[in-house]
């Protein structure tokens, strides 16, 4: 009985992951070449999100500031979610939807790009970032799925919106992490080449 319920979820997110290359590689090549701009001009990425959302966030900018699979010179990525102080002042003094946008407005410039991570694409400090970020002339990625939630009706035309196409958090946080590696090795085949990477 274990065992089934085991295999069942391998089998239901390898379904997902097979459905989602069909619908998801356009806005991931789109959302590479957004990243790739950005970085190649001296900007960078923030990145933001809740619960498993800001660890993937985290993941994203370690694999950026030191590397995905191959060796090459750093890129700027910054994750919003780890500084406790900044967080816990933001949180006491104002709001907790605010923690992540006063971060945009004080470190994001025109140029950069918001990196936001929301499974439902209804939270609301994540939704307050993309509009600090609009105001700062920033590009949007977006990652969410259901949908895309009430985040999905704010993306403008230079955005970039991958949604999903699946109800369960846990389903669609294996595939945005498919998704930041995807932008991780894309980007690293911009600029170092299409070679695969050493084991």
């Amino acid at each position: 009985m274990l065992e089934q319920r085991i295999q069942q979820h391998f089998i239901e997110s390898a379904d997902l992951k097979y459905q989602a290359a069909q619908t998801l590689t356009r806005p991931i090549a789109d959302a590479i070449q957004a990243v790739l701009a950005c970085v190649t001009s001296g900007g960078k990425v923030l990145a933001c999100g809740n619960g498993g959302s800001a660890a993937d966030a985290q993941h994203f900018s370690a694999e950026f500031v030191g590397r995905f699979e191959r060796e090459r010179p750093e890129l700027g990525a910054i994750a919003l979610t780890t500084d406790s102080s900044i967080l816990t002042a933001i949180a006491n003094d104002y709001a907790y939807e605010q923690v992540f946008a006063k971060q945009v407005r004080a470190l994001g410039q025109s140029g950069d790009v918001l990196l936001v991570l929301s499974t439902s694409g209804n939270s609301a400090n994540v939704i307050a970032a993309i509009e600090a970020a609009h105001a700062r002339d920033m590009v949007v990625v977006a990652l969410t799925g259901r949908g895309g939630g009430r985040l999905g009706a704010l993306l403008r035309e230079t955005d970039v919106h991958i949604c999903v196409p699946h109800e369960r958090t846990a389903r669609i946080q294996e595939v945005h992490i498919l998704v930041l590696h995807c932008i991780c090795d894309g980007v690293d085949a911009q600029l170092l080449g299409d070679q695969e990477p050493n084991p």
